[in-house]
């Protein structure tokens, strides 16, 4: 049973039936099945979709697109699927701001689905074989997946930078920024040629032992030259002038007692830069951000497009498959509701009932399975046998609806 959580194209021979006439019975059929005097609003349908003149080209080359051309679907439905995620991810999962940037052509799914959908023939000529034209639209959802990776790992990038900075004027003093926390008092002069004040961030709990320890820790450690300069609720911050040429080692010392040897040297502007770093990071990180969602808002449209148009090459194979030739087919879009879904599928079912066995029919009547012209209409014995599993006597290809969580 096809999903509730999707459009279904449909197609059908028309059979000596005009497109129109044919759509007002199917309509009929879909009102009916929806119960409308029960109060639940009724599926929506599409006008006729007229399909595209494509090539059929040779049996062989259309039972390979058969199978192939799934892979395709899935593959564009993957990298759609992936393009929705990252805007619901910059959006924070916000439903309402989601459907608003998941549009298509500036306009909702709803709307280029089941409001006169036609194949893009400017973009998508269909005067090539069918095996190029998939060809083209595989490569321009590749190309949309690898621009969108591209700029989403440059957006990772930015924000995690920015991310690394803001835990650093907001963590405890084992990781934040000093640049605020300290004054250029706090150190022996620049100029010194042998010594070097260190800052040192200890464990509350060990301060004691800092205090009593740290002069021993090496030779050439400053007596008295310790005091504590800031404090959180996890560590205390001394600074500790040594000679500069036992720093490394008195670091080393300091990490076995875990005391952590704070990475910081004083410039007069150290505040400043600090400040400056974090906007810029902040800024680059919006700018991203927004670039991010510009495109991610574009290429949802198009690969929309272009899934939808790998969809309706789906069910044109498909069509001519079962029915065969000529390629005059009946074909629609149906946004069924969930709660009648079963009822819509028996009642289509029913009306396109007398199309059961179409598919075999060629085989009974070309015995070992020997085509007919495939001018006849009729479908070549060796690939009816491949249909007889079809449980609905209709083709029926799912297109996801495009708002997250209904594939």
């Amino acid at each position: 049973m096809p999903s509730p959580n999707s459009y279904w194209l449909i197609s059908a021979p028309l059979e000596g039936s005009g497109p129109h006439e044919l759509h007002s019975q199917v309509t009929h059929t879909l009102l009916n099945s929806s119960g409308s005097s029960s109060g639940i609003v009724p599926s929506c349908i599409s006008p006729p979709i007229d399909l595209p003149p494509l090539r059929v080209g040779t049996l062989a080359s259309l039972i390979n697109l058969s199978e192939t051309l799934p892979k395709s679907d899935a593959s564009a439905q993957a990298i759609l699927g992936k393009i929705r995620e990252t805007l619901s991810s910059l959006l924070n999962d916000d439903p309402a701001q989601l459907a608003q940037h998941t549009l298509v052509k500036e306009g909702t799914v709803d709307d280029y689905v089941l409001g006169g959908w036609s194949w893009n023939g400017g973009k998508y000529r269909v005067e090539q074989d069918l095996p190029d034209l998939v060809a083209g639209l595989e490569r321009e959802v590749q190309s949309i997946d690898g621009v969108m990776k591209q700029k989403l790992q440059n957006y990772n990038v930015a924000k995690g930078q920015l991310q690394q900075l803001q835990r650093k004027k907001t963590g405890n003093l084992s990781v934040r920024s000093l640049a605020d926390v300290v004054h250029k008092d706090d150190f022996v002069s620049g100029d010194s040629e042998f010594l070097e004040t260190l800052l040192v961030a200890v464990p509350r709990n060990n301060v004691k032992e800092w205090l009593t320890k740290y002069e021993r820790l090496t030779q050439l450690v400053v007596p008295r030259s310790s005091k504590k300069l800031s404090e959180d609720d996890e560590y205390a911050l001394f600074n500790v002038t040594v000679f500069k040429k036992v720093k490394d080692e008195f670091a080393q010392k300091a990490r076995e007692s875990r005391f952590q040897v704070r990475e910081f040297r004083w410039e007069d502007d150290v505040v400043e830069k600090s400040r400056q770093e974090l906007d810029d990071a902040g800024t680059s990180e919006k700018e991203l951000w927004s670039e991010l969602l510009r495109l991610s808002r574009t290429n949802f449209s198009e690969c929309y497009q272009v899934l939808v148009h790998i969809k309706l090459v789906r069910l044109f194979v498909e069509s001519v498959l079962r029915y065969g030739l000529p390629a005059d087919y009946y074909a629609v879009a149906i946004k069924p509701n969930p709660k009648k879904v079963k009822g819509l599928t028996t009642a289509l079912s029913s009306y396109f009932a007398s199309l059961e066995g179409r598919s075999t029919r060629s085989k009974k009547q070309n015995g070992k399975g020997k085509a007919k012209d495939s001018g006849n209409g009729e479908v070549p014995g060796e690939y009816a046998s491949l249909l007889e599993e079809e449980l609905l006597p209709f083709v029926s290809i799912e297109v996801p609806l495009g708002v997250g969580g209904e594939e």
